[in-house]
């Protein structure tokens, strides 16, 4: 990372930013084609940072992720905006995660309702989910196990 000073490296730290992001992005590429979606989705790290998502069974993002799951993350948040007397001194406070790993879907239904009741809970909704066959069957899962992650913040 460039700019050492501005790195977050504390687990928890890292976690309190995720915490407080609205949405993750998701980076593709096949055939020197990029292609990057912004998604709702919740979290869990245990042993290893692992992210949950949702979407339609068909469409970009499966054919990208077919081709090749290996995919980029970034999240963000907190930002304010610093004004500065000169154009050039204006900034922006900000804290933000970025990573890589692999992308899959959801193999079994238990895996679906674990992935969906963690999204839910990164909004709010902790208990009581339930979802109906047709919604389970009509939704993928998508679960990104991280491989490595920086964050950094900017206060």
């Amino acid at each position: 990372m460039r700019r050492a000073d501005r790195e977050v490296t504390l687990k928890h730290e890292i976690e309190e930013i995720i915490a407080r992001a609205d949405v993750c992005r998701i980076a593709f590429a096949v055939n020197n084609e990029p292609y990057i979606v912004t998604m709702n989705f919740g979290h869990t790290w245990n042993d290893k940072l692992v992210f949950y998502f949702h979407g339609a069974n068909a469409g970009r993002k499966i054919e990208m992720m077919n081709q090749n799951s290996r995919v980029c993350f970034e999240l963000d948040t907190d930002h304010q905006l610093v004004q500065g007397e000169r154009s050039c001194d204006w900034s922006m406070l900000y804290a933000s995660v970025v990573g890589y790993g692999t992308l899959r879907i959801a193999s079994t239904e238990e895996e679906r309702i674990i992935g969906l009741d963690v999204l839910m809970a990164h909004y709010g909704k902790m208990e009581d989910n339930t979802y109906h066959d047709g919604l389970l069957k009509r939704t993928a899962v998508f679960v990104l196990e991280v491989d490595k992650c920086t964050a950094k913040r900017k206060e």
